[in-house]
């Protein structure tokens, strides 16, 4: 990949705020700088709304959400697959910008922009088939209608892991369901959310209905409109502590919420398991973005019996992975995303070493520049260290043996969390057991990738509320109202 190519792919993307359909400065001319976390250099400066912005950007969802919502729904549906399409022709630009921007390998990349697209394909399907209902009441005098109406004007706010497929996961749904939206995406990924606002655009997107405002300051500016009043939906994927702060600040306009929070994902491996068919979905559920997913595998429980034969095949495969820029072929593991991160990672496996851990590969930063952190096995880890209660979100894979079926489901339930969990047995009935004593909202039976845009994603406890994605994922954005008909007798 040449440098020209890096530098025209950054510079088609705009760079200023997107409030109600045009490209506009921040009010107050401010920039901050987005860097490619590979090399630490900075790949260029975008607009930094301050509050004058968002409240811009509310007014001019809440003027077009009349409109928006009285938008037939299978043009709403078309400028979705329109979207759709555009994404799918422009995989390779789109799936480059994000590796400059967040870091990830560039196959991975192109294939989140695959995957951020079934977003708005599913979903522009899902446009035409928003259903009420029509009964007649018990006593036979009068008769119900149900309808469903677009909640209003919603508050978006995205992560930095996946900066295109949770912006399509959240507005594919708002746009079939007719709400109008503000998004806000992380400051250290805004060019993909840029672009995908200059996509939705040229698919056909009124103006008003999608505004984006990249910000340094996330608090600053999303508190005022959560309590602005105008403001009826928040969906946010982040953190369980920022989930909080933005559910009390929810609370006094009593405003629907979405929220997709953090996890600590256990990943059972019964000793009756296909061994193979394990190591491969360990890989998958642990360094998919390179384990800085809140799906990861965090803690790999394994049967005693084989413990020791899981984790040195494990370590083969993690040790044999290409570290590296993303741009550059046949790398398999980019940066983490800054150095506070690689900072954290470093204090877990530290901890856990301490504790008694060994380590079986890795355990150390990467070489030269940028935020890399070498894949990393630890067997022996005891429950007690903090990589065990701890969201890693890196390339660090603990294993922890185990005795009885029992043991193993204690152990994963041992948390605050509950997004997901993987379950290897070919015992059938193990199976059953085991999925429905796992306390998360999520699944995976012998696969280590539970995501897909037909399927409804999220978690219990404090991995947060809702649903997205599936015939669900709709739903957060409508409101149900009843209409009750008398005088039929």
């Amino acid at each position: 990949m040449t440098a020209d190519r890096e530098a025209q792919v950054v510079d088609q993307v705009p760079k200023q705020l997107f409030i109600g359909g045009e490209w506009r400065d921040a009010a107050s001319g401010a920039t901050f700088k987005v860097e490619d976390p590979s090399t630490g250099a900075v790949l260029c400066e975008v607009a930094d709304a301050g509050v004058d912005d968002a409240f811009a950007a509310l007014t001019a969802a809440d003027a077009a959400q009349p409109t928006w919502a009285a938008h037939p729904p299978r043009e709403r549906g078309e400028i979705l697959r329109r979207a759709y399409e555009l994404l799918m022709a422009r995989q390779d630009e789109l799936g480059l910008l994000m590796t400059l921007e967040m870091g990830k390998p560039l196959a991975e990349a192109k294939g989140e922009i695959a995957y951020a697209a079934e977003f708005f394909r599913w979903f522009a399907e899902e446009a035409v088939r928003i259903e009420g209902g029509y009964s007649v009441s018990p006593d036979g005098r009068s008769r119900f209608l149900v309808m469903r109406r677009p909640v209003g004007p919603a508050m978006l706010i995205t992560p930095w892991n996946f900066p295109m497929a949770m912006g399509t996961r959240k507005i594919g749904p708002a746009v079939a369901a007719g709400c109008t939206m503000v998004l806000k995406p992380a400051q250290q990924t805004p060019l993909s959310a840029l672009a995908l606002a200059a996509v939705l655009k040229e698919a056909g997107l009124p103006d008003g209905v999608l505004s984006v405002i990249p910000t340094s300051d996330a608090g600053g500016v999303t508190e005022p409109l959560l309590t602005d009043g105008r403001i009826r939906k928040v969906s946010f994927t982040g953190s369980t502590a920022v989930g909080r702060t933005l559910l009390k600040q929810s609370a006094d306009q009593v405003l629907r919420t979405s929220m997709e929070l953090g996890g600590n994902a256990p990943f059972l491996v019964f000793d009756d398991a296909d061994l193979d068919a394990a190591v491969e979905g360990a890989m998958l559920a642990k360094m998919r973005n390179i384990g800085e997913a809140c799906t990861a595998a965090n803690r790999i429980y394994v049967q005693a019996g084989v413990a020791e034969e899981f984790a040195r095949r494990l370590g083969e495969r993690m040790s044999a992975l290409r570290m590296g820029r993303g741009t550059e072929e046949g790398v398999q593991v980019g940066p983490l995303i800054d150095a506070r991160a690689r900072e954290k990672v470093q204090g877990l496996v530290d901890d856990a070493v301490g504790r008694g851990a060994r380590v079986l590969v890795g355990g150390g930063p990467g070489d030269g520049a940028g935020y890399f952190y070498r894949p990393t096995v630890l067997a022996d880890v005891p429950q007690e260290s903090r990589l065990a209660h701890t969201e890693i979100f890196g390339p660090v894979a603990p294993v922890i043996s185990f005795e009885s079926e029992s043991e193993a489901v204690a152990a994963a339930n041992d948390t605050e969390y509950g997004l997901v969990s993987y379950l290897f047995t070919r015992d059938l009935g193990r199976a059953f057991r085991v999925s429905e004593a796992l306390e998360t909202g999520m699944v995976g039976l012998n696969q280590g990738i539970v995501s897909n845009p037909a399927a409804p994603f999220g978690g219990v406890k404090h991995s947060g509320l809702g649903r997205e994605g599936g015939r669900v994922g709709i739903d957060e954005f409508l409101e149900t109202k009843y209409v009750g008909i008398a005088g039929i007798d």
